[in-house]
């Protein structure tokens, strides 16, 4: 897959480390098995964060959720989530995330601006920016809220598939290092050969359905919901039968559970789906589903991807 000059991709991207508020990597982790200290998980050192003071947030790349071009898309967006959780200011809990990536990410230091615009009495409202040197690679808006006792419902089923202990684990080619970093068991709609072939022809529906969990695992939380709300790959892929040049223009994560939901989901694999409804002009859109084990819809995202092809 050629990378393209465009924005930070969301499946061509590169992992952030941001530091703690004491100035300090993560800490070590209890083993739960164990009970010894071990080494903090990955995507904890990715996105931990370092308050400055105001509305500013500094960050810094690291390797482990590289893509092919830049951070990976998901772990960016956990930044920006994180550097909202980690504010003084900050009310509630993520209710929306809408990212828009407007520029490449560089590997080596970034700033992230954070700030309320307006809080109401249930929610509210944030804008943020990632910044390198000086330029605004990055913009989102986020909205953050106190979860009400009211009466709910669900409309949407969670699809009927094997368990993952049935499903056979897939691996990302060596060169999306992000892909490491994931459990990834698909039921349907695996991931293409970079390769085209004759014996890989195009698929007729861009469904792809799958379980996926932290490599190692670890307990669910809205940071690592977020950044699993983009580990499905371009359905253009899918519906090509190859790997095109591809990249998330925007991206919005909508949380529907409950902190205490995501704590009872632990380590379990999560079952997700994602699919497209129209390819055209260069652009194309990308849904997707996550489902908690026990059926509880915890998060859906929705994309704007260019591609090439």
């Amino acid at each position: 897959m050629t990378p393209l000059p465009v924005a930070s991709y969301s499946y061509v991207c590169c992992h952030t480390y941001i530091r703690s508020t004491s100035r300090l990597p993560p800490q070590p982790q209890e083993d739960p098995v164990t009970g010894i200290d071990a080494p903090p998980h990955p995507f904890d050192t990715a996105v931990a964060t370092e308050y400055l003071g105001g509305h500013r947030i500094a960050g810094r790349t690291c390797p482990d959720y590289a893509n092919m071009v830049g951070p990976f898309g998901g772990v960016t967006a956990a930044a920006l989530l994180r550097a909202i959780e980690g504010h003084p200011d900050r009310m509630g809990d993520p209710l929306a995330l809408t990212v828009n990536y407007a520029g490449p990410i560089a590997d080596g230091e970034f700033e992230i601006s954070a700030r309320p615009v307006r809080t109401n009495r249930t929610n509210q409202h944030w804008q943020l920016e990632l910044a390198q040197n000086g330029a605004v690679t990055t913009t989102a808006t986020a909205v953050f809220g106190i979860r009400r006792d009211t009466w709910s419902d669900l409309e949407l089923t969670m699809p009927s598939v094997p368990g993952p202990d049935q499903a056979e684990p897939q691996e990302f080619p060596e060169f999306i290092a992000w892909g490491r970093n994931y459990d990834l068991r698909f039921v349907t709609g695996a991931v293409p050969e970079p390769v085209p072939s004759e014996a890989q022809p195009g698929n007729p529906d861009s469904v792809s359905t799958l379980w996926l969990r932290d490599r190692p695992t670890r307990p669910l939380d809205f940071a690592s919901l977020t950044a699993m709300s983009d580990a499905f790959y371009p359905r253009v892929f899918l519906r090509r039968g190859q790997y095109l040049p591809a990249g998330t223009i925007s991206l919005t994560v909508y949380y529907h559970a409950s902190a205490a939901e995501l704590a009872a989901q632990g380590t379990e694999h999560l079952l997700g789906s994602a699919r497209a409804h129209r390819f055209a002009h260069g652009h194309f859109d990308q849904n997707a589903h996550l489902w908690g084990r026990a059926g509880t819809l915890l998060a859906t995202s929705h994309q704007l991807v260019y591609f090439k092809g």
